[in-house]
């Protein structure tokens, strides 16, 4: 999810279930919503402009999306999986449940390089829901309660941080949900299946 112009932009998986859609953050209310065909199971998305990328997990396509109708306006393929995806201003950066970054051109989709993660010298994988903020990237760790913030350049992991104590009661899923505040040093998160939506502040958040 991405929070843009006071918009707030979500995709959503499953396969017959997968989503695109406009939400009024401080409702919650969806405002757009278009559906993806139903053998496509949704993954991250990044505004960039007057656009937006669409990942899929296993379809191996990214839908571009004209961000203010959501209207699908072509596909790109890729090759392995596609779990989150994130604009840093001059390229995209997008997660494939392993431990690599791989970059990418933002108007042609095409690869520009990678870079892998690790975390105390060991590889990190599973990296999920991606967000690109003062040059970092910030990505929830699936199967945990863990956002790790990585130096893009080197691969490295430089904070973690323990969310564990914002997870619902009930019959809730991962954490898997992050996207920045325009003009603050300030984060929403969420999960799967979660009902609610969180503001955070990560403390030593422009630090190394």
């Amino acid at each position: 999810m991405e929070l843009v112009d006071g918009v707030l932009y979500e995709g959503t998986g499953l396969e017959g279930q997968s989503t695109m859609r406009a939400l009024d953050p401080s409702t919650g209310n969806v405002q757009k919503k278009v559906d993806l065909p139903p053998d496509f199971f949704g993954e991250g998305i990044t505004v960039v402009g007057d656009t937006i990328w669409q990942i899929t997990w296993q379809n191996g396509v990214a839908i571009e999306r004209d961000r203010r109708t959501l209207d699908e306006l072509r596909r790109v393929e890729y090759q392995g999986e596609g779990w989150g995806i994130c604009d840093d201003g001059q390229r995209l950066v997008m997660s494939d449940g392993t431990a690599k970054l791989t970059f990418r051109d933002p108007r042609t989709f095409a690869e520009t390089g990678s870079v892998q993660v690790s975390r105390d010298g060991k590889p990190l994988a599973q990296l999920n829901e991606l967000e690109c903020v003062g040059g970092k990237v910030w990505s929830n760790v699936w199967k945990t309660d863990e956002i790790v913030r990585i130096e893009p350049s080197t691969g490295q992991v430089t904070n973690t941080y323990d969310l564990s104590s914002l997870k619902p009661q009930g019959d809730v899923d991962v954490l898997n949900g992050i996207a920045h505040v325009p003009g603050t040093n300030e984060f929403l998160v969420t999960g799967k299946n979660w009902p609610t939506i969180f503001r955070v502040r990560f403390n030593g958040m422009g630090q190394d």
